[in-house]
């Protein structure tokens, strides 16, 4: 298990404090990850990865000449905000554009994008690629919903190597895209791993059984066999991934036999010894290929086979030199001396101007943040519920994300409460801040909902009725599902959200005064969310998964529900 830490809530904040100072001459720190030390050149694509932590090298030990520019660092196995990979982003681009790569999960994609859209409007034409070559997450038919696993060190790898090699922002973005077409993994896990502070592991693999399918982010494979010996294993491997062999490949590939955490190199090379036998049996010559931990999962005990299917272009951007704090190969030709980089924050550090508000509006806005104290105190309690939840077909991220989320929302509340702001700069205060520090799909939902909750109500009105709270409540549902686009049944906070906002209105509508209305919908919506447990994931890090997590409550709606349940007490007090 994962033993060393301070603060377990701290864990990332500390680990990159370490990995900066070890590696300062060749690394800097900024907002949300690090950069190389010294500033992209003239005509130079930047390169930008990123991911929640917990998958040393992977992401911030890959930043260096012939490899990244950056790297966004989220919390562990939580995908870092839109706010982080902006920051990041925009202290990594030059003048010739900028590529973001990280894998397929729902939080990458939303907030991933919402920065580029943000960069893109700032004049710095982005770009990104998420990496899906996870076999076993998803059907040939629907590869655009498979996981990126260790395949994203394949393409993470040729973005750079092709813009240290002077490709425009096309051709590199070609390359990456290229790249992912051609990469297929499959991996298992032998045990599963434990977050800093957890006392038992996300899942468990009983003795003599392996996990097939397994991902990066500490979720349980999506199937299970008995573990067998080393070449027994390689055969599995190397038969699963030659399987999804892509049409027109050639004879020449490079593969990564990756550890996950505690498998021991020693026997990462005896799976190997059968792998390479293996692949020159079916007429393949090996290139560069690399034994080792790239993408790991905290203390994972597994593996994963990697296989590159090369043309003349990728086996060239493979072999290309790198010089990485995790990562080195060849000589780096060295460049022309760029000057250091200047790491100040590329954040708004200033507080905006708080709107002019009217009496009943900053008095909405003190109920905002007394509901959000009772939210942060359910918070808190509920963490080890809810990532027990998450776990069960997730990541077991979700209980630390809202917590860190929750605290974030209220402090920045206060500040704008404090400041005399109505319920308007009050809300969205609170969901930027959300976003912004938790991270992860729940993180930028949460942040959207809010923010659009604070939009309906406004900063002018003289009374703020039932009515106008169901109608905001309603503006949160419709944002929410805007950006994530789930719907009624696909096992999600929607599933309790949109009762509870039905049930609002419904109720207001029928001359329920607020506080009572709110407390019957915040009943329907604890029905709403114990009755997800009979769903299947269709959407998010649980899908593949999507058997193992019946019969058990999705981890956002149950969240919601106790959200709704704490505001309740909040809004009996203020009547």
């Amino acid at each position: 298990m994962t033993r060393l830490y301070d603060d377990p809530s701290a864990f990332t904040d500390d680990m990159l404090a370490g990995f900066l100072d070890v590696h300062r001459g060749s690394v800097a720190g900024v907002p949300g990850g690090v950069v190389r030390a010294t500033e992209t050149p003239p005509g130079k694509v930047a390169v930008v990865v990123g991911g929640g932590s917990g998958h040393y090298p992977a992401f911030c030990g890959v930043v260096g000449p012939g490899f990244a520019d950056g790297a966004v660092v989220g919390n562990i196995f939580t995908s870092p905000s839109a706010q982080d990979a902006y920051s990041v982003g925009k202290a990594a681009a030059g003048d010739a554009g900028l590529i973001f790569s990280t894998g397929n999960y729902a939080g990458d994609v939303m907030n991933f994008t919402l920065a580029q859209q943000r960069l893109c409007q700032e004049g710095i034409d982005t770009r990104v690629v998420f990496v899906t070559d996870d076999i076993a997450s998803a059907p040939p038919s629907d590869v655009h919903a498979r996981r990126g696993i260790a395949g994203d060190f394949v393409v993470f790898k040729v973005a750079g190597a092709a813009a240290e090699a002077g490709y425009d922002l096309d051709a590199v973005e070609r390359a990456a895209r290229h790249a992912n077409d051609r990469t297929r993994t499959l991996g298992v896990a032998f045990g599963g791993c434990t977050m800093p502070g957890g006392t038992e592991p996300l899942f468990t693999v009983p003795a003599g059984r392996m996990g097939v399918g397994l991902g990066i982010h500490g979720e349980p494979g999506v199937g299970e066999d008995a573990l067998p010996r080393a070449a027994d294993l390689a055969r599995r491997l190397v038969s699963g991934v030659l399987a999804e062999k892509p049409a027109g490949s050639g004879t020449r590939v490079t593969a990564i036999l990756n550890g996950l955490g505690t498998t021991k190199y020693e026997e990462l090379f005896v799976v190997w010894r059968t792998v390479a036998r293996l692949l020159a049996e079916e007429g393949l010559q090996v290139v560069a290929p690399e034994v080792g931990e790239l993408v790991t999962s905290l203390d994972m005990a597994g593996c994963s086979l990697t296989l590159v299917f090369l043309d003349e272009e990728l086996e060239r951007l493979w072999c290309a030199p790198a010089d990485t704090p995790a990562y080195r190969r060849g000589q780096v030709e060295p460049r022309t001396a760029a000057p250091a980089r200047r790491t100040e924050s590329t954040q708004a550090e200033a507080v905006a101007a708080v709107s002019p508000s009217t009496p009943g509006s900053r008095a909405c806005g003190r109920v905002v943040v007394a509901g959000l104290e009772a939210v942060a105190a359910a918070m808190a309690e509920a963490e080890g519920e809810l990532g027990r939840i998450d776990a069960v077909a997730g990541d077991g991220d979700h209980g630390r994300g809202m917590v860190k989320g929750s605290a974030a929302a209220l402090a920045a509340a206060r500040d704008a409460a404090g400041a005399a702001a109505g319920a308007r700069s009050v809300l969205v205060a609170a969901g930027e801040a959300w976003a912004a520090k938790a991270g992860g799909t729940s993180g930028v939902l949460w942040g959207a909902a809010l923010c659009a909750i604070g939009e309906r109500l406004g900063d002018d009105r003289e009374e703020i009725a039932g009515a106008d709270v169901a109608d905001a409540v309603r503006a949160g549902l419709d944002a929410l599902q805007r950006l994530g686009g789930a719907r009624p049944g696909d096992k999600t906070m929607i599933d309790a959200f949109a009762p509870f906002a039905d049930a609002l209105a419904e109720r207001v509508r029928g001359g329920t005064e607020l506080a009572a209305a709110w407390r019957e919908a915040a009943e329907v919506c604890e029905v709403a969310a114990l009755a997800t447990a009979e769903l299947r994931p269709l959407v998010g890090r649980a899908r593949p998964l999507a058997e193992r997590s019946v019969g058990t409550p999705d981890a956002g709606a149950t969240s919601l529900a106790l959200c709704a349940r704490a505001v309740s007490g909040v809004l009996s007090l203020a009547r």
